[in-house]
């Protein structure tokens, strides 16, 4: 019997899968149903893994992946618990469906939606208030980089976010190289550790979140994975085109575990 997914150990690896606005209702139950089947060896390896369909999907994916060992969350959080917000989604509608996460400043929700970094700072309080796993998403744009800014863009916004209540059990950073999303493109491992490192420095400072999970994100895929997750403080990935095929999520989450069975 797998056991209960709660994503509060800094020290297990975390795959991520966004599904962002994709997929046909049968569809999502059907991916979700074959990450669960395969999900208990990669558990037991020590490493975590996330499912966030689109909102419509969640209670379906919930149902799907009951009994295996993977956790749902959603893509995204209004800043309030509640209120007149048509057609958004508040944390704890997503906490009384059973999510353990939700995704939170995601670039394209920058980008689509204007979302400044108090904004994604309220979502963060809120998402945590709720009980849910808040997943921090960071990460700079192509002029930012080519501008020599990445360091000092990324750090900002985990500042900005960077709550009291955030702990090493209830925050997860992941960073999302902005130009690197959908592009298949990915930064020099040399830049991924600086980026990792800035942000650990930041988390360092703040006692209690310390030891927080941070991610990397951005066309990941089952043909780099190894490069990336062997990275120093890359603690997981957060997948996304990717994550909506089955074989491919799945040999990302088991490179993740063949890595963590390799003697220190």
């Amino acid at each position: 019997m797998a056991q209960p997914i709660d994503l509060a150990d800094p020290d297990r690896s975390l795959i991520a899968g966004n599904w962002k606005m994709n997929l046909l209702h049968a569809e999502a139950v059907a991916l979700a149903t074959a990450v669960a089947a395969w999900s208990a060896p990669v558990a037991a390896a020590g490493v975590d893994l996330l499912l966030c369909p689109p909102a419509p999907f969640l209670a379906s994916a919930i149902g799907a992946v009951a009994g295996g060992a993977v956790a749902v969350g959603g893509q995204d959080c209004h800043a309030k618990a509640s209120g007149a917000h048509t057609g958004d989604v508040a944390a704890p509608m997503l906490a009384s469906l059973g999510c353990r996460a939700v995704i939170v400043g995601h670039s394209e929700r920058r980008r689509d939606h204007r979302e400044t970094d108090p904004f994604v700072r309220a979502k963060v309080e809120t998402a945590i208030a709720a009980g849910l796993v808040a997943v921090l998403c960071v990460g700079e744009t192509l002029e930012e980089r080519d501008a020599g800014q990445t360091a000092q863009v990324v750090t900002r916004q985990l500042r900005a976010a960077l709550v009291e209540a955030a702990t090493d059990a209830n925050l997860v950073v992941a960073y999302e190289p902005v130009w690197a999303i959908g592009t298949g493109r990915t930064p020099a491992p040399g830049d991924v550790v600086a980026a990792h490192a800035a942000l650990r420095g930041i988390l360092a400072a703040r006692g209690p979140a310390s030891r927080a999970r941070i991610l990397y994100g951005g066309s990941v895929t089952a043909q780099n994975a190894r490069s990336l997750l062997a990275l120093p403080e890359v603690a997981g990935a957060l997948v996304g085109g990717a994550s909506l095929k089955a074989a491919e999520f799945r040999a990302i989450a088991e490179t993740a575990a063949a890595l963590r069975r390799q003697p220190a």
